[in-house]
């Protein structure tokens, strides 16, 4: 299979995939390390705070969404990185027993000013649980080697 490129990426294109269960042994396992914060590791604890219950921290859901991006198209892709996260909303909280999934929409895409063999692909992410509410959304941009530059290199 080849790999996908800049030029794969149709603006306005919109896929949906991924599939992770959340448990919350991950959720505390995620907490203890990186978000240590009680809502996030006991589920006693959790009833006195603002979720009532145990919650996967914010971090632990991108990570989530990233782990997606990896399994669905990142892994088969050309891509060279990203230098931001524009923005991330955590809509909903993550709870354990939920299931997420992602809906991806291509929003524009560019070639760089300074490197004209790379591409920039704008994207919107959408995480959504097993009722199919968005619980957090992202918008960031990837680079991604251009088709052509590659055929190019190889020739």
């Amino acid at each position: 299979m080849s790999l996908l490129h800049f030029e794969d990426f149709p603006p306005g294109e919109i896929v949906e995939y991924g599939d992770i269960e959340v448990s919350s042994v991950r959720i505390k396992a995620f907490a203890e390390q990186f978000d240590p914060q009680p809502f996030h590791l006991d589920e006693v604890a959790a009833r006195d705070t603002f979720p009532g219950g145990l919650i996967a921290s914010g971090w632990h859901t991108a990570a989530m969404l990233m782990r997606m991006n990896c399994d669905y198209f990142l892994n088969r892709s050309a891509a060279q990185g990203a230098s931001e996260i524009e923005a991330v909303n955590w809509l909903k909280p993550v709870r354990p027993g939920d299931r997420l999934s992602v809906r991806r929409r291509t929003v524009e895409t560019r070639t760089s000013d300074g490197r004209p063999e790379l591409g920039l692909v704008d994207f919107e992410f959408e995480v959504m649980n097993q009722l199919r509410e968005v619980v957090m959304t992202q918008k960031n941009a990837i680079l991604f080697k251009r088709r052509a530059a590659a055929e190019g290199a190889a020739a």
